[in-house]
């Protein structure tokens, strides 16, 4: 194997670990640096959750809030009597919505990504026992979407997103940060998709054709490196 040609990919929760495999990694002396990253509907932060493609999908399956909020609980061992006040952004204090306004507004969201009943939300005032419980979110390990700059040195990267989708604009963001910071980024968005379409595949009369899309643009992303 040429270590210099290594590919990390993956996908929802796999997405994020691929991502800080690759920020990991980035900093680190002796080490081959990895080639690119794909990160297909990836889960990349965990303070706000109430951006577009939260109050959108928020019922749309595969992955609806309740579920979403569930995972997040088993993931990081966290009380899910919380998820009223997280769902608000009491979770967090106001300087740490304001250090990270920058990468999280949906300000750097496009417009067209805001057309289905979108409205912007203020988060709610300090819950401190909530902040105590969660803070674990401010993690680079747990939000690799906040993570320092490590960031400016991550390989190129594939990023696929789907419209029905409520982890839809942590790759939007993302992607934002990563051009901004000169990252070579190659993004297909999935007008149809839905986020853990990937589990479709063979499965016969409950396939869905853009299950096959992602892995034909996964496929020409990896040959064309």
């Amino acid at each position: 194997m040429d270590p210099a040609q290594v590919v990390v990919c993956g996908d929802s929760v796999g997405g994020g670990v691929a991502t800080i495999i690759c920020q990991t990694l980035a900093s680190s002396r002796g080490l081959p640096r990895i080639r690119a990253q794909i990160m297909i509907y990836a889960a990349l932060q965990g303070l706000d959750f109430q951006s577009p493609s939260y109050q959108e999908n928020k019922n749309v399956p595969l992955l609806t809030w309740t579920f979403a909020f569930y995972c997040l609980c088993c993931y990081l061992d966290i009380n899910p009597s919380w998820q009223n006040t997280m769902k608000k952004g009491a979770h967090l204090p106001p300087e740490v919505w304001e250090k990270y306004k920058k990468w999280l507004d949906s300000e750097n969201i496009p417009e067209m990504f805001k057309k289905r009943g979108y409205h912007p939300v203020a988060p709610a005032p300090l819950d401190e026992a909530a902040f105590l419980e969660t803070n674990i979110l401010l993690h680079p390990a747990c939000s690799p979407l906040i993570a320092g700059d490590q960031v400016s040195q991550l390989p190129e990267a594939c990023i696929v997103s789907c419209e029905y989708d409520i982890l839809r604009d942590h790759s939007l963001l993302y992607k934002k940060r990563l051009e901004d910071l000169g990252v070579r980024v190659t993004w297909h968005h999935m007008e149809d998709g839905f986020h853990g379409l990937l589990n479709t595949l063979d499965l016969g009369c409950l396939h869905f054709p853009c299950s096959a899309r992602i892995l034909n643009v996964i496929t020409h992303f990896i040959k064309g490196l």
